[in-house]
């Protein structure tokens, strides 16, 4: 199996297993607030990681032509999406909300195939369907659920539009480092959603919940937003929607196993819709002739067809993987690949 792949199904059971630990924190922290200290858990966490790591605070590097992708994905992802959610949530039901949130993966992929002209096959659109298909039968309103007015779940869908278009802004700038990106937007999006709670009048829960809340974050919202980048970077936006799509399904196992929730006949429909969708996916074999243009950036790699170039420091010439800005030379082959930050071009 690709890594990239194990990254979008890693990032999305982190993602899904989140969902009822936060659950669990609803009714002691206000919606809005418990969404500033998810994200702000995510953002300190990460960028702790980040400075242990390179041991001391470094510059990110970013290119300056990638900032306004990085924030635009900010404001769409951390701070929009969460806000137009919480507000929804007041007037939609959970299951109707749950239905809704399907949205997301198909928009995403939407984007990626009109806006940025991402390629996808026969094999990839009814992989998509499928997961689609059981995210919908797992979140169907039980009989007797009622419907809410217009405005609630019109801002559920607007909620899913920007988390859509912050999946295909943060692929713009997927070849960076993850540690950043996440962590940037972790904690921009946890200091202006936890202002935003205080300055509506919410009051910060007790140190143990509010360290419990920040841990479920971290876990659930940076880790598997670092995972995600990664796959973007291998992957392109839409296969990475597609799996990270299999979260609700994940959330019921965790929600399952972990608090003994009763099974049902949709949560084994959905299982086997979705596991359709992923062996589709897994299956998918794309290989033509095709031209790569010059380029330059700096990503993790090793050196493969991909990148045979020279380097201005001293190196063994070995497979380890390594990072530094490099220049890519126009070369033109066939070979399988996906929509990977080296093959971006039209079909």
């Amino acid at each position: 199996m690709n890594r990239t792949v194990v990254f979008a199904l890693a990032a999305a059971a982190l993602f899904g297993a989140s969902t009822p630990f936060a659950k669990l924190l609803v009714g002691n922290v206000p919606p809005v607030l418990l969404a500033g200290l998810l994200y702000l858990g995510s953002g300190l966490g990460l960028t702790l990681f980040r400075v242990l790591r390179d041991g001391g605070w470094k510059p990110s590097n970013l290119p300056k032509a990638e900032w306004i992708w990085l924030l635009g994905a900010v404001f769409f992802g951390g701070i929009a999406g969460p806000v137009a959610l919480m507000l929804g949530l007041t007037t939609t039901s959970g299951s109707s909300a749950s239905l809704l949130l399907n949205l997301e993966a198909v928009l995403t992929a939407l984007i990626a195939w009109v806006v940025f002209k991402e390629n996808a096959d026969r094999r990839i659109v009814l992989g998509m369907a499928a997961i689609v298909a059981g995210g919908v039968v797992l979140a169907w309103p039980s009989t007797g659920a009622t419907a809410s007015d217009w405005i609630g779940p019109s801002l559920v869908a607007v909620a899913c539009l920007c988390w859509a278009i912050d999946n295909n802004l943060t692929r713009k700038v997927s070849a960076s480092d993850a540690l950043f990106i996440a962590g940037t937007k972790g904690l921009i999006a946890g200091v202006v959603n936890t202002l935003l709670a205080v300055g509506q009048g919410a009051a910060m829960p007790d140190l143990s919940t509010t360290l419990s809340t920040m841990a479920v974050g971290l876990l659930g919202y940076g880790i598997s937003l670092v995972l995600f980048v990664l796959a973007l970077r291998g992957l392109g936006t839409a296969r990475t929607g597609a799996y990270f799509s299999t979260a609700p399904f994940l959330g019921a196992m965790v929600a399952l196993f972990v608090f003994g929730e009763a099974t049902t006949l949709p949560f084994w429909i959905a299982a086997f819709l979705m596991g359709i969708g992923v062996v589709l996916h897994l299956t998918e074999h794309h290989e033509h002739l095709h031209e790569h243009e010059p380029l330059e950036h700096s990503h993790d790699h090793v050196h493969d067809e991909h990148h045979r170039h020279a380097h201005p420091f001293e190196w063994d010439g070995g497979t380890t993987a390594h990072t530094h800005t490099h220049q890519h030379v126009a070369i033109r082959h066939s070979h399988p690949h996906f929509p990977d930050i080296h093959h971006r071009h039209s079909h």
